[in-house]
């Protein structure tokens, strides 16, 4: 049997992030609430989604910048757990996200006789930031499952961040770049449905690309 041959190629571009600081900062946590209120949703997306493009390896225990100021730089690490079981991926777009957040510390503030901040000498304000992604095409483009798998071994990892993350998170798509083109132009929904289900939050962009491979390998096997 032929191997399913898209009519519209897929195009790899990968992804520079250029961040920008927004001259907001916190030294407690009742100011960076207050700030969280405030802050365009951009600034959500940075300290949240874009992490893991600045990560390297897998998300450890305090995996956006929220949960990682309070637990080291507060030494909060109560607020730094709570903050680091939100997951991105569950949320249907930024302001919801922000909401959870906003909430989840305003709670724990509530329970707390004094407002956990840092001790001078010993950490460092937070600073709210925001940023742009610029998306540079890489040349390469695929029209065949088996093209798409080879390209996916050699890629970089801005460029998996680029169709999977940021297609979601800023862009506000349903699903990624990848699942949508192998559902839409190869007529493979069983696997865009799988490559759906992939969460970069749980995992290393490494590990999300090697997993990606692998599903398009089982997908050829069976064809």
């Amino acid at each position: 049997m032929s191997e399913p041959t898209a009519r519209t190629a897929f195009h790899f571009h990968t992804c520079w992030e250029l961040p920008e600081m927004l001259g907001r900062r916190a030294f407690d946590e009742r100011e960076l609430l207050e700030h969280l209120e405030e802050v365009p949703l951009d600034s959500i997306y940075f300290h949240t989604h874009s992490s893991c493009l600045r990560q390297r390896g897998v998300p450890g225990v305090y995996p956006n910048d929220f949960a990682t100021w309070a637990a080291i730089q507060v030494r909060d690490r109560v607020l730094g757990e709570k903050l680091g079981i939100i997951d991105p991926h569950e949320y249907a777009d930024l302001e919801s996200l922000r909401a959870e957040v906003v909430s989840l510390i305003d709670d724990h503030l509530a329970q707390l006789r004094s407002v956990p901040r840092i001790m001078f000498g010993f950490g460092e304000p937070f600073y709210f930031m925001q940023s742009r992604v610029l998306e540079i095409p890489t040349g390469v483009k695929v029209r065949t499952l088996r093209e798409f798998r080879d390209a996916l071994t050699t890629i970089d990892s801005g460029a998996v961040y680029l169709h999977l993350v940021e297609a979601r998170g800023r862009k506000g798509r349903r699903r990624s770049d990848f699942a949508a083109w192998v559902d839409e132009q190869l007529k493979l929904p069983d696997l865009a449905a799988r490559m759906g289900r992939l969460n970069p939050f749980q995992q290393s962009l490494e590990d999300i690309r090697r997993r990606l491979v692998t599903l398009a390998d089982e997908a050829l096997d069976r064809a």
